[in-house]
């Protein structure tokens, strides 16, 4: 299907009003990627800028690997103390790899929502078969790993072909998060029923706001403060939805991790905020507003 057949173009100004539990002003969803890159390529996000020709990249690999083996445990310790609930976008290599840190995300009742096999094999190029194979897999190991299929699913890098909404939903994937255009879940149409869109964030994004726009902590935390703010004071417009995206070897920095708390403790500080999972959103649409 091409894009607009995916879904028609609906103004957040013409909809049905969406309201949230208890009347909740606002709705705010967390995803905490758990992240596996390979190490015998150079692709995959970076801090240095003279990469080698070829592997092994030492310098972005280990800053990368300090993620998982550091600041992952910084960030969850964050989280756990502000009982806040999450949703982990998990490459399923990660359970292979870092089996640790994907048992403790367990333990702590977060949600699984599959992220390819790994943060270096993208989707877009690979033909049909290729695909479906690379979705299978993961959910397939995750669920093997967990005892529970994911019902979610965000792109490695956010990267799709044409067909992968409809791989997803063979699949049983219940909802997306690579549609980065909406404050509010809406569904998609594949060729096997419609399937959710729980929109992720590319502006509310540690990676992005680091990499692409050279924020300061302070300035990243302020960006996650002022994008809440406006939205929980504007909560009379209804039933909107904000995401805050992190990656352990950004946020869980100490630098940045002191700030990133702060944010995260202005928001858990105001009433009728709805923290949930990206999950609970999407079943929360799907009863609201059950598919014809």
């Amino acid at each position: 299907m091409k894009y607009f057949e995916r879904s028609p173009f609906i103004p957040i100004t013409e909809r049905p009003k969406l309201t949230w539990p208890n009347n909740a002003r606002l709705a705010v969803w967390i995803t905490n990627n758990v992240e596996y890159y390979r190490d015998d390529t150079t692709s995959g996000v970076g801090l240095t800028t003279a990469r080698p020709a070829n592997p092994p990249d030492v310098g972005n690999h280990t800053w990368r690997d300090y993620g998982p083996r550091v600041g992952f445990w910084r960030l969850a310790k964050i989280l756990k103390d502000l009982d806040l609930p999450v949703s982990v976008a998990l490459n399923s290599q990660a359970c292979e790899h870092y089996p640790q840190v994907v048992k403790a995300c367990i333990d702590l009742g977060w949600e699984l929502m599959a992220h390819g096999r790994n943060n270096n094999e993208h989707l877009n190029g690979k033909s049909p078969a290729e695909e479906r194979e690379i979705i299978s897999g993961a959910l397939s190991a995750i669920e093997k790993f967990s005892g529970r299929k994911p019902i979610g699913w965000l792109g490695p890098a956010v990267s799709e072909t044409t067909e992968t909404l409809d791989i997803l939903a063979e699949h049983g994937v219940r909802y997306v998060a690579d549609w980065v255009n909406d404050e509010q879940p809406y569904r998609l149409n594949t060729i096997h029923g419609p399937i959710g869109s729980v929109p992720t964030s590319l502006e509310v994004n540690d990676l992005i706001g680091i990499i692409a726009r050279h924020y300061t902590a302070p300035e990243l935390a302020q960006v996650m403060v002022d994008q809440f703010d406006e939205m929980y004071e504007a909560a009379d417009e209804g039933g909107r939805m904000m995401c805050v995206v992190l990656h352990a070897p950004f946020s869980g920095a100490p630098f940045r991790a002191r700030h990133i708390k702060k944010a995260l403790a202005h928001m858990r500080s105001k009433k009728d905020v709805w923290f949930a999972t990206a999950g609970d959103i999407w079943a929360h649409y799907e009863k609201s507003f059950p598919a014809k």
